[in-house]
């Protein structure tokens, strides 16, 4: 049977964290991708590349697995009821909930990660907690049928993760190794406790303002979910 995999767009979602587990889900056997929003115009992501919705809310089917991005634009995203009560009413079905980055404060404004282990970018890592999530630093975090991504690229290590619970290890091997997925960055900069003090601190500054809007967001999803 296909497997029916959504990916949510929204304006302003960081496109690494869909365009990375989209290529390794997409390069699994008998999936059919979708791309999710509540109508069909043009979506433009943080950085200005386009993407076009295949589906919208109302005709999205059942999914197995509905994976929620991250990016500049999730702060509306955690307010929008229509995208809320989406993701509620798939979570009821779905195999897999799962998201890339701060993809997962959606899923919390939902009420999704109450009371489970979850992941988000560090930066954004401390608002997990507000919306009832156990946070956990690492790469990739699973429980139940919830997987979560940290930070933009941790999303391909995710969905490798995801195809290996789909299908085998040895599919998601064969994708890795389609994909030449062999990371080997040049710089120890990935990670706040190994980035340099003056990196560390600049990327710090660049990241004040969207936490004290979405600290904001999250207090008021917090005092909703009660």
């Amino acid at each position: 049977m296909t497997l029916q995999i959504g990916f949510l767009l929204f304006p302003g979602i960081q496109q690494l964290d869909l365009t990375g587990p989209y290529d390794v889900l997409g390069s699994l056997p008998d999936v059919k991708l979708h791309l999710v929003w509540k109508d069909l115009a043009p979506i433009t992501s943080s950085t200005g590349l386009v993407f076009t919705p295949t589906i919208t809310y109302a005709d999205c089917p059942n999914l197995d697995v509905l994976c929620v991005p991250g990016g500049a634009g999730v702060g509306p995203l955690m307010e929008d009821s229509q995208t809320l009560d989406f993701l509620k009413a798939q979570a009821q079905t779905a195999r897999y909930m799962t998201s890339v980055c701060t993809g997962s404060l959606v899923l919390g404004a939902a009420g999704l990660l109450r009371g489970r282990k979850a992941t988000t970018h560090w930066a954004y890592h401390d608002l997990l907690a507000p919306l009832g999530a156990i946070p956990v630093q690492e790469r990739v975090v699973r429980d139940g049928n919830l997987l979560t991504g940290g930070g933009i690229t941790a999303g391909i290590d995710f969905a490798l993760t995801l195809a290996a619970e789909l299908y085998s290890e040895a599919a998601a091997q064969l994708v890795q190794l389609q994909i030449e997925y062999a990371p080997a960055p040049p710089f120890d900069s990935g990670r706040p406790e190994t980035a340099p003090r003056h990196v560390r601190e600049e990327a710090n500054k660049r990241t004040v303002e969207s936490r004290r809007v979405r600290g904001e967001i999250v207090a008021r999803a917090a005092a909703r979910l009660g």
